[in-house]
């Protein structure tokens, strides 16, 4: 005897068991009930949601020779012939294949005649937006004005392709994606019924899997259970076999990224490449686990919201704090657009790996999220780098023996601080300070502040940073110039830990200082780098 796939076995034949769409079947019940049936329906959603369930359910009902509530009896000959398959007054069509003007004209010709038996004759045409556009309005009249006894079901999973003048004849449906509760529920129950024993976690797992369908669900239910053939569904054989990544692996990924480990980054994508991962499907997830971090960082209390375990959001919670809100959404930026190029490229291993090493590697980026989170490397190396540079001092006799350990702990009792002299800064980053200005100089006084508003900020000849005044701007900086430059330079230090040499210059021709001294980057550049967002500037 062949065996039945559970999507088909156990596929609801009664409004009732079909499970989080409420809100659709309380409404065709009371339609029913009340005989206030519409002519055409057009039922949207993604895939695996019970669309065509639902429109079967519903040609039976309207049908039944004794309806219960709005449910058809299952019991009679209409609806035993319709469950069949063998009844001619449900005729279901697949737009994908029947997509032709010939294909609708078929139809204009068939209802013309009535129902053989029962009281309506139903065409369910599924994957509607597969019409041509010659169908659609061939569709279009019939559709607009059916006889009394003949009502379509249109089924789509892109509404976005369904022609107004169709959409405006029907009464739509939006099929919401299932949650992973329902499933979950649903597949705990079918498991009982097959007398199969499931790891509680391990179905939930499947039912996440599923992605909101009840069908897709199923069927990664059905591999599941081939996999375990006679043995019972363990969390750990639903991982091997749906070759998905388990939050423990993603939270240890993440950590090796955030200490800029490239080489045990790496390695661990090796392990999962090995196992036989999927790599599209394992940037999808590792996204969406930065997304949970992302909002467990915002906060902690989001265990119901993220649906996840006690376990799993504890380990959330201890690596958020080693990261920025700023880090996390520049490296779900970075997985987001990796995930569009890995779909279309044959490199996807290369194109991963390219991404990790950037994200260890803030510095090859010139962004500004990357520049943060260099600064913010630079400043977690800081303490280390002057703590060996006071050993050093006190092995040449420089300091004694207490300053060293005094210069050794962070507490606001130490005997000496060290003067740490700051590399020069190179031209590379005084271009990526010139590029965030404004962000830089937010931090000033606002006296200081409002100077610079006016002021040029570029590149000297010989790669220092010079910040060009008209004649009145000049002179007001000027007045006071040791202090504004020593404050401007200690803001830029406290960004990137450099020195940073600048050159302050009158321009020769106020009413051409914007040409004659153009900015690194200018508004045109910004919107673009933004994606079209018109720049302007505030008034503080």
């Amino acid at each position: 005897m062949s065996y039945t796939a559970l999507y088909r076995k156990f596929r609801p034949k009664v409004f009732e068991d079909v499970k989080g769409q409420d809100h659709i079947v309380t409404t065709l019940k009371n339609q029913i009930n009340a005989s206030r049936l519409g002519h055409a329906y057009l039922f949207c959603g993604t895939r695996g949601t019970g669309k065509t369930t639902i429109a079967k359910i519903l040609a039976r009902a309207v049908n039944c020779e004794n309806p219960k509530d709005g449910e058809p009896c299952g019991e009679c000959d209409c609806c035993k012939s319709i469950l069949e398959g063998r009844s001619m007054n449900v005729i279901e069509i697949d737009a994908a294949s029947n997509n032709g003007v010939d294909n609708i004209r078929e139809i204009k010709e068939a209802v013309s005649y009535p129902p053989t038996e029962g009281s309506y004759k139903v065409y369910i045409i599924d994957e509607v937006h597969m019409l041509s556009a010659g169908a659609f309005n061939a569709l279009l009249k019939t559709l607009e004005e059916p006889p009394s006894y003949v009502i379509f079901i249109l089924a789509t999973t892109e509404v976005n392709k369904i022609p107004i003048t169709i959409l405006s004849r029907c009464q739509r449906y939006d099929f919401r994606r299932i949650t992973i509760d329902v499933i979950a529920n649903r597949l705990k129950s079918l498991m009982d019924i097959e007398g199969v024993k499931a790891e509680e976690r391990a179905l939930r797992y499947v039912a996440k899997m599923g992605d909101g369908s009840m069908r897709d669900a199923l069927s990664l239910l059905d591999q599941c259970l081939a996999f375990n053939m006679g043995a019972d569904l363990t969390y750990e054989s639903a991982l091997d076999i749906l070759g998905v990544v388990d939050n423990e692996v993603f939270c240890r990924f993440l950590k090796q990224i955030i200490a800029g480990e490239v080489k045990a980054s790496i390695e661990l994508l090796d392990e999962i490449v090995f196992e036989g991962r999927e790599l599209g499907l394992f940037v999808s997830d590792f996204t969406w686990y930065l997304r949970n971090v992302m909002l467990v960082k915002e906060n902690p209390d989001m265990g119901e919201v993220l649906d996840i375990s006690d376990d799993a959001l504890h380990d959330m919670v201890e690596v958020s704090k080693d990261i920025t809100l700023p880090d996390i959404m520049r490296y779900i930026r970075v997985f987001s657009e990796l995930s569009s190029q890995m779909r279309f490229s044959s490199q996807k291993r290369i194109l991963l790996e390219m991404a990790v090493i950037k994200l260890c590697k803030p510095q090859m980026e010139d962004d500004y999220g990357s520049l943060i989170g260099r600064i913010e490397q630079l400043e977690n190396s800081l303490p280390k780098l002057v703590e060996g540079s006071v050993s050093q001092m006190a092995q040449r006799g420089e300091i004694g023996a207490a300053g060293v350990g005094a210069a050794s702990t962070s507490t606001s009792s130490a005997n000496i601080e060290p003067e740490v002299k700051l590399p020069e800064a190179l031209p590379e980053e005084i271009k990526a300070i010139a590029q965030n200005w404004h962000r830089i100089t937010a931090e000033l006084t606002m006296s200081l502040k409002t100077q610079l508003k006016q002021a040029r900020t570029t590149l000297s000849e010989d790669g220092k940073l010079m910040l060009v005044f008209r004649s009145f701007e000049y002179d007001r900086f000027m007045a006071n110039e040791e202090s504004n430059l020593s404050e401007i330079k200690k803001i830029i230090a406290e960004h990137i830990q450099k020195d940073v040499d600048i050159i302050i210059k009158k321009s020769s021709d106020d009413k051409n200082t914007d040409r004659l001294y153009p900015s690194i980057l200018s508004r045109e550049d910004i919107s673009e780098k933004l994606g079209g967002f018109e720049i302007t500037e505030e008034e503080d």
